[in-house]
Order: structure tokens, then C-alpha cells, then sequence
């Protein structure tokens, strides 16, 4: 099959259209609003792209010849499509969408903050769907915001990709937790007890990345002293009373868990930076209302659990410079 070469506009596809139902060029050039040569030359030029005659004479007019009906179906959903690409798109509308909203989400994400999102969303989205997927080592969560497979990423690696967006949602402080036996928990601890200690640590999220715990002990030129790995970070907490391993972690995370198992929170020796949760986000969903809307609601969550009495509240995310809108 060879293609045609020659230029072939929408106002040719339209005069094609138009021709053949109402197989007639004045009646076309009416209905067009232009003039009669003007459709007669248009008529030739189809003619030559097609190499065919497109519309005969007959007795009762003009009528179309076979290869203008094989045309004609393929011609009328082109022009629909195009058509369709500028008609002004609807206003988002949260109260009546039926979209699906994707966001992936780390597992050791503070619990309280996904239940305000999903309350928010419930309420203030009735008719839309929200997948909230889990990250993983193994998972290109750039290409799955570049691809659609996710709307927004959260997360709270050091170093986010650049060619992303972000935003911050929450700050929070690094800890350690351990079982209420262990010997550790009974004083506070040293430099030199907490880097001799068993750790569980977590397989990271990134493989190109580490996590906030990992880069700061490397720049200190210090390593923990792992003994256990766990793909997830919900199921450390449930290895640790009854051992003698610690689990370096943010405090809402800690806490939660102390409300549910024997643990005891013990302040870090090593002051590690602050940890920022943030929302990531591709250029592609930039500008859309929509996913506008979704980040304004991860934005207010986090926003009402900052603002939460009680010992362990969360502190605002700094805007800059951890943030790239």
C-alpha cells in the first residue's frame, strides 16, 4: 500500500464530506460558506490527491463514484476525531467525576494521613475512584507518572529527580524503636550502642536512591550494624519485641505501632535531617485541573495532621527548597 504524499488539509477533508452528501458544489459552497470556484477548485485538487474523479455526472445530478464511498466512512471519523481534539474540555467538576486518580504511596507513610485523603476524597469526590498502589525496588515510578500508570508519587527520598514536580506535604524526625524488653530501651542510647546494635532495616525504594537514614550515616562515614532485611517496612515493627533489634524510622510511623505492640520509642543518638514526605508529579498532568484538585487535597491532609494536638505532631514541610510547582 502506497500513501499519498501530497499535502491534505481539514478544510479539504471537510469539502470532501460535504461534496459527497450533498453532491452538488453550490449547494456545497453554500453550506460552507464559500464560494463556488472556491469549492471547484477544491473538488479538483481531491481529484488529483485521489486519483479519481470522486463525483460523476448523471441524469439526476452528480453521484459519487465507488472509491469516494470507500472514503467516505474513514473521511467523516477523521474529521469527528479532529473535531473532538478542540472542543473546549469541560470544567472538572470533583462533586460528579467518575475518573480514576492514581497515587503511589511508600508503605511506611503515616496511616492518619492516607485516611484523611481517603475521607477528603469520599466526601468532596463521590462518584470518582482512587487506586492507591505501593512502591517498591523494583518499581519505575518515573515511568509510571511519565506513562499514566500513576497520577502523583509520594515520597521522601534526599534527592528527588529534577525533571519532576514537587511539593511538600509533611516534616517529621527520625527515631528508634525497639521492643520494650530490649536492654536498650532503658536508657538513652549512645553513638557507639546504636551503630554496634542489630538493626532490621528495609530494602529501598529506589535502587538508585537511598533512603534519609542511609545517605547521612554515609556522609558521617558510618555504617549500622545490619543483621535483618525486610522487603517491607510494615513488617519490621512485628520482628522486634522479643529481639534485641533496633528500627531507625520517622516518629508518626513509630508511634503507631508503639499503640499496637510492645515497643519503646527511644531518641536517635545521631542527629539525623529532617525527613520531608512531598508529592511528586509530571510535566504531562502540570496544568490539568484535575490532578490540580488531587494535590490540593494531599496539600490539606497534610496540612490538618501538622495541625493535630499531641506530643508527636507533625511540623509543616519546608515550601523551598523542596518544592518545584
Amino acid at each position: 500500500m502506497s500513501l499519498i504524499q501530497s499535502p491534505f488539509d481539514t478544510h479539504l477533508l471537510r469539502v470532501f464530506c460535504t461534496l459527497l452528501t450533498e453532491r452538488s458544489v453550490s449547494r456545497t459552497a453554500i453550506k460552507l460558506n464559500k464560494s463556488q470556484p472556491a469549492i471547484s477548485v477544491a473538488l479538483k485538487h481531491l481529484r488529483d490527491l485521489f486519483n479519481d474523479p470522486l463525483l460523476v455526472r448523471d441524469k439526476g445530478g452528480m453521484v459519487p463514484t465507488e472509491r469516494a464511498l470507500e472514503l467516505l466512512d474513514a473521511a467523516r471519523g477523521a474529521l469527528g476525531e479532529i473535531d473532538r481534539m478542540f472542543v473546549v474540555p469541560e470544567v472538572f467538576d470533583a462533586a460528579t467525576t467518575r475518573r480514576t486518580f492514581s497515587i503511589g504511596s511508600p508503605d511506611y507513610l503515616v496511616v492518619s494521613f492516607l485516611t484523611g485523603v481517603v475521607e477528603a476524597f469520599r466526601r468532596a469526590a463521590p462518584s470518582a475512584h482512587l487506586v492507591l498502589g505501593a512502591l517498591g525496588p523494583d518499581f519505575n515510578y518515573e515511568r509510571a507518572l511519565a506513562e499514566g500508570e500513576l497520577d502523583i508519587v509520594i515520597g521522601n527520598w534526599p534527592e528527588p529527580p529534577e525533571q519532576l514536580h514537587l511539593s511538600a506535604l509533611l516534616e517529621d524526625r527520625i527515631v528508634c524503636v525497639m521492643g520494650r524488653d530490649n536492654p536498650l530501651a532503658k536508657r538513652p542510647l549512645t553513638v557507639q550502642q546504636y551503630l554496634q546494635a542489630p538493626h532490621v532495616v528495609p530494602l529501598p525504594y529506589s535502587p538508585s536512591r537511598r533512603g534519609v537514614v542511609d545517605t547521612h550515616l554515609a556522609s558521617l562515614r558510618v555504617t549500622r550494624n545490619t543483621r535483618v532485611v525486610v522487603p517491607f517496612f510494615t513488617m519490621a515493627p512485628h520482628l522486634l519485641p522479643g529481639t534485641d533489634l533496633i528500627f531507625t524510622t520517622t516518629r508518626h510511623f513509630a508511634e503507631h505501632y508503639a499503640q499496637v505492640l510492645p515497643l519503646a520509642i527511644v531518641d536517635s543518638p545521631i542527629e539525623f535531617p529532617p525527613v520531608r514526605f512531598y508529592q511528586l508529579w509530571h510535566e504531562r498532568t502540570h496544568h490539568s485541573d484535575g490532578h490540580r484538585w488531587l494535590r490540593g487535597l494531599l496539600t490539606a491532609a497534610g496540612e490538618r495532621l501538622w495541625q493535630r494536638p499531641g506530643p508527636a505532631r507533625l511540623r509543616k514541610g519546608i515550601p523551598s527548597p523542596m518544592t518545584r510547582g
